[in-house]
């Protein structure tokens, strides 16, 4: 059926694209699949271009031709479009937080995740040593994994030495921050986990 309605079908035009794709990246002619798939060049090329439709027998055949599962010319069909965050390096807005000092530089990596937010990464780096630090406490929970230097860090009456590779997990609520930079400079994730009612 040429230019008629099913022509319109958006998963024959998925379809058609697919194998198009597929052919082409395997260096395959039209003759070549046609004659592995036993359709004509003629009805291949309609289904690539989406001017006819075609059961799941001739397109196994395909699928066989081009030696791919059938699943795989269905896996991209109807997927959702997506819309991911990306942040570019260097690019994360950078924020003040309480008792921050000079030296110590937070980068948020995410936001603007809607009227309730449920993570805040932040990339911290401190390449000056101060006598003091700050201390924190927050709701959630809180992730550090360690990429650069070392570090010994507290949580509650707990200190524990970091290096690179390193990750702690810890309650944020409980009153936690760095206590000595021991080797510099120190670059680590922070991650905050909020639950429910840890955010309004």
């Amino acid at each position: 059926m040429q230019n008629g309605e099913d022509s319109k079908n958006p998963l024959e035009r998925y379809l058609g694209a697919t194998i198009r794709e597929l052919r082409q990246r395997h260096g395959l002619t039209i003759a070549q699949v046609s004659e592995q798939a036993g359709i004509s060049r003629g009805m291949l090329s309609k289904i690539e271009n989406a001017q006819t439709s075609t059961g799941l027998d001739v397109l196994n055949r395909i699928a066989n031709a081009l030696g791919v599962s059938m699943s795989t010319l269905f896996r991209r069909f109807d997927v959702p479009e997506g819309g991911a965050q990306l942040v570019k390096r260097g690019e994360g807005m950078e924020v003040v937080r309480k008792g921050t000092k000079r030296g110590h530089t937070y980068h948020l990596l995410a936001y603007d995740q809607g009227p309730k937010k449920l993570f805040e990464p932040f990339l911290i780096t401190m390449d000056d040593e101060s006598e003091t630090f700050p201390v924190f406490e927050h709701q959630g929970t809180e992730f550090i994994h360690m990429l650069k230097g070392v570090i010994e860090y507290r949580h509650g009456q707990q200190t524990y030495i970091l290096h690179p590779g390193d990750t702690l997990t810890f309650q944020a609520d409980v009153p936690h921050g760095p206590e000595r930079l021991i080797k510099m400079p120190i670059q680590f994730l922070s991650i905050f986990v909020y639950g429910e009612g840890d955010r309004d």
